[in-house]
């Protein structure tokens, strides 16, 4: 109990220092606190210049709610639950295979360090990207899961802000379902898997932007903002109850998959939910309504 005591105690002061050395430009090029502001700003940027949504407001409804959202998810939550949450559990789980005479080593395929470094980010990032499609989907099939995921889906105006607004619960789901995939194909250099991050981060940004986009030929491979607005389509028809278009930064999956659908160009269609009129419209509110619910 005290070695799980002493890992949270690290956690928090550990996330600590590295959040306040982000704020004070001591980190590099890999610094997500300025990273998340300069991609927002060039999305937030695109969507003034090039808007698809003409008539929509450039601080769109809930626009600020989305802001908070964005750095709360993407910093505050971590420091709050999520690195303290994500290293005891790790800790609980290899003790749990120690116990009975396996390491984590165990289930490792290969080592992605072994492999020339762009073939191995490449990998790491399929794995990745796969893994999350598979984790999204069960946000939208398991009904538990989905109370929590409403939250993302609450938008009712897409905007480059919207791609963080998410549940606290959510990040808990895809890191627990992405740690042994992960630990299948070893592990990887922050710096490198920071590359993918950012990566992800400004392909999330341009799929939630007031941008009406495709990428022509490429929207086969990337998800894009006329294929992820259908998936918030509030009206979608009954052999896709569950959803559709579930592709974090890949749209292959969705292809292959046959969960894609993009009927027509889709700029106007209403985003939402059934019943989302009734859904709490604050942070607080929001953040509770599983919770609420649940009683």
């Amino acid at each position: 109990m005290e070695n799980y005591i002493e890992i949270i105690k690290n956690s928090y002061s550990g996330y600590w220092n590295y959040l306040k050395n982000e704020i004070l430009l001591q980190n590099n090029w890999d610094n997500y606190f300025y990273g998340l502001i300069v991609v927002s700003l060039l999305v937030w940027l695109l969507e003034i210049v090039f808007p698809w949504r003409k008539n929509q407001s450039k601080f769109r409804k809930d626009f600020w709610l989305d802001v908070f959202y964005m750095f709360f998810n993407f910093f505050l939550l971590n420091l709050i639950v999520l690195i303290a949450l994500s290293n005891t559990t790790e800790a609980f789980f290899n003790q749990g295979l120690h116990s009975i005479g396996v390491s984590i080593s165990n289930f490792q395929l290969f080592d992605v360090d072994t492999l020339p470094k762009v073939l191995g980010l490449v990998i790491f990032f399929l794995v990745s990207d796969f893994t999350q499609w598979n984790t999204h989907r069960l946000l939208h099939r398991i009904p538990f899961l989905w109370n929590f995921h409403k939250v993302h889906h609450s938008v009712k105006e897409m905007g480059f802000a919207a791609h963080l607004r998410y549940h606290w619960m959510e990040p808990v789901v895809y890191k627990s379902l992405l740690y042994i995939p992960i630990a299948i194909i070893g592990g990887f250099d922050a710096k490198d898997v920071a590359i993918i991050h950012f990566f992800a981060l400004a392909v999330g940004h341009l799929n939630h932007a007031n941008l009406g986009w495709d990428y022509g030929i490429l929207k086969y491979i990337f998800n894009n903002p006329k294929m992820h607005i259908w998936h918030h389509a509030k009206d979608l028809p009954t052999h896709l109850k569950f959803g559709a278009n579930f592709g974090l930064t890949l749209s292959i999956w969705d292809y292959l998959f046959k969960t894609n659908h993009i009927p027509n160009d889709g700029r106007d269609i209403e985003l939402g939910f059934e019943g989302d009129e009734d859904f709490p419209q604050d942070f607080i509110g929001q953040e509770i309504y599983p919770i609420k619910l649940k009683k």
